[in-house]
């Protein structure tokens, strides 16, 4: 579960899919309980409930009737106050029991107006769940039977909930966030320049440049217990665990809790340690706000990085064997970290053949929309 961002607000995990289950299910057993001798009718208030209602009926364990009704009020993240019926209810229900299902219950302006419309209609009981509940600004004297989950006065959104019509589809509950910081991933293939580009974002942002080549040299040189794990590893000839590097990134980044933001160069190099890092980010309520990808044909790089070793002293960028293996190892698993954050709308790609001052233009460009 990493923040998403839906129109222009962004929302972080809040109530996990196994935490909404526990409390559908023990609605399922109050319920069936006081109803053992009939046949309820449950009515589904939409748009938000259907979810709701629909896990709720699959649980329940004996006969029942199901109907909706659509109600709204609802704009943007605040409640309207005034609830407009759009869509009623056509079954006799005389000397039925009826069961509202609710989503959410919070000003109490829908419950209202459920009691009216069901006030002259002879029921024979009436009763009301609700899935979620904010008793903090709950303003009516209405009695609600059964309660799920009793939550603070926060703007959720998933499981049917949604912030203007996006987020009904997500399988758990986020809740509403502000981040504070600017996140960038810099991605590119060896030699595209990212370590030059990120130099110069890093003063016309104010963020701070975490590099993973970097941070391993200052852990391995100064012995932490980090570098020393990771040194453990290299020395056996061995990968580093994602673990180690997504800790060693976490340290980083706890040193600097005061920051605008961060540039990441260099990680996440594989959609595990992408998903980690989201997930570390989730829970200081930030997200990585996109990937910006400086783009260059391989050929281009292959001569860049040949002219670079005549000077660097670096024998990897005098071969062009291993250099195209560099490439290979890039495209095979680097280069999937396109489509991950592509899903999120997050990819950006920059043309990356020019001056350093042309390339830095098109990436402040796209920096500067996000």
């Amino acid at each position: 579960m990493s923040t998403v961002k839906l129109h222009d607000k962004y929302f972080q995990p809040y109530l996990s899919k196994e935490k909404i289950e526990a409390a559908t299910q023990n609605l399922v057993n109050q319920i069936a309980a006081d109803c053992k001798d009939e046949i309820p009718i449950f009515i589904g208030i939409l748009n938000g409930s259907f979810m709701f209602v629909a896990d709720f009926v699959r649980l329940y364990p004996r006969a029942c009737e199901v109907s909706f009704v659509k109600l709204t009020s609802y704009e943007g993240t605040s409640s309207k106050g005034i609830v407009n019926q759009l869509v009623g209810i056509n079954e006799d229900l005389t000397g039925r029991t009826v069961v509202i299902l609710e989503d959410i219950i919070d000003t109490g302006n829908t419950l209202q107006k459920i009691y009216e419309i069901f006030k002259d209609k002879k029921v024979g009981k009436l009763k009301i769940a609700t899935l979620f509940f904010k008793p903090d600004v709950f303003k009516k004297e209405l009695h609600i039977d059964y309660i799920g989950l009793s939550i603070p006065d926060e703007f959720i959104v998933g499981y049917g909930l949604d912030y203007n019509n996006l987020g009904r589809n997500i399988n758990s509950i986020y809740k509403i966030t502000t981040p504070t910081m600017t996140n960038i991933v810099l991605f590119g293939p060896p030699g595209a320049g990212k370590g030059t580009q990120a130099d110069v974002l890093k003063d016309a942002y104010n963020l701070i440049h975490i590099s993973t080549g970097d941070v391993f040299r200052y852990n391995i040189q100064n012995a932490t217990k980090l570098g020393l794990l990771a040194k453990s590893y290299m020395d056996d000839g061995n990968l580093v665990p994602d673990e180690v590097t997504i800790n060693m990134l976490k340290a980083e980044v706890e040193k600097n809790t005061e920051a605008n933001g961060f540039i990441f160069d260099g990680f996440p190099r594989t959609s595990s340690q992408a998903e980690a890092l989201d997930g570390f980010l989730s829970e200081k309520g930030e997200t990585i706000n996109g990937m910006v990808a400086l783009e260059v044909s391989e050929d281009l790089l292959v001569e860049r990085l040949l002219e670079r070793g005549k000077t660097s002293g670096r024998s990897d960028d005098q071969d062009e064997e291993k250099i195209r293996n560099r490439f290979n190892e890039y495209n095979t698993k680097t280069s999937i970290l396109k489509d991950y954050y592509a899903k999120q709308n997050k990819y950006f790609g920059v043309n990356g053949v020019g001056s350093i001052e042309e390339i830095t233009t098109r990436l402040k460009v796209v920096i500067d929309t996000l």
